[in-house]
């Protein structure tokens, strides 16, 4: 895929999406399965209804042949997501979330809607959650210096989409400041 030169740096959101199918997530599987082998290690055996640790990709692939139910992570319920809208909103750190929390509520609003309690509810925190982190990191960007941008708590997706401009704006404060240093440095002719 041909990208900008400005943008051929940082993962494409493909990418993270992939990345973010190795996190683990807790599932109840629906049919008794001996231990699945994959070249990244083994998981199960599955008997329901105990529930069971596996990657997101496979949680998926189980949910997609009926397999098993997906348990919603704590993080990403309506009153946590609602008190974590709050702090965005009041507090100048960004708040903690999980690394890939963009990517994991995305494929599971997509995969498993039903297994997210208040689903549509969760969509529009999420959206409003996103908008208001995106509006507190352009914010950090106007208070941008050459040797340091403090922004903790961003998720890749976020650091991925600030990327190109950050590394341009960057070096070109870079550039100024070395010929600001430069021209103070000189002695007078």
């Amino acid at each position: 895929m041909a990208l900008p030169r400005s943008h051929q740096s940082a993962y494409t959101p493909s990418e993270i999406e992939f990345l973010a199918g190795e996190e683990d997530i807790i599932i109840i599987p629906t049919h008794s399965m001996p231990k699945l082998q994959f070249i990244s290690g083994s998981f199960g055996p599955f008997r329901p209804p105990l529930k069971a640790k596996v990657p997101l990709w496979l949680a998926l692939m189980l949910k997609k042949h009926h397999m098993c139910n997906i348990l919603a992570p704590e993080w990403l319920s309506v009153d946590n997501l609602k008190k974590l809208l709050n702090d965005e909103e009041t507090v100048a750190e960004f708040s903690p979330l999980p690394f890939h929390y963009m990517e994991i509520s995305m494929m599971l609003l997509e995969s498993a809607p039903e297994d997210i309690p208040n689903s549509e509810q969760v969509r529009r925190y999420l959206k409003d959650l996103r908008e208001t982190r995106q509006s507190k990191a352009r914010a950090g960007l106007a208070v941008l210096d050459d040797r340091f941008l403090g922004m903790n708590n961003l998720s890749l997706m976020e650091i991925n989409e600030i990327r190109p401009f950050f590394s341009k704006a960057f070096l070109e404060m870079r550039k100024l400041s070395v010929e600001d240093s430069n021209q103070y440095s000189q002695p007078p002719a």
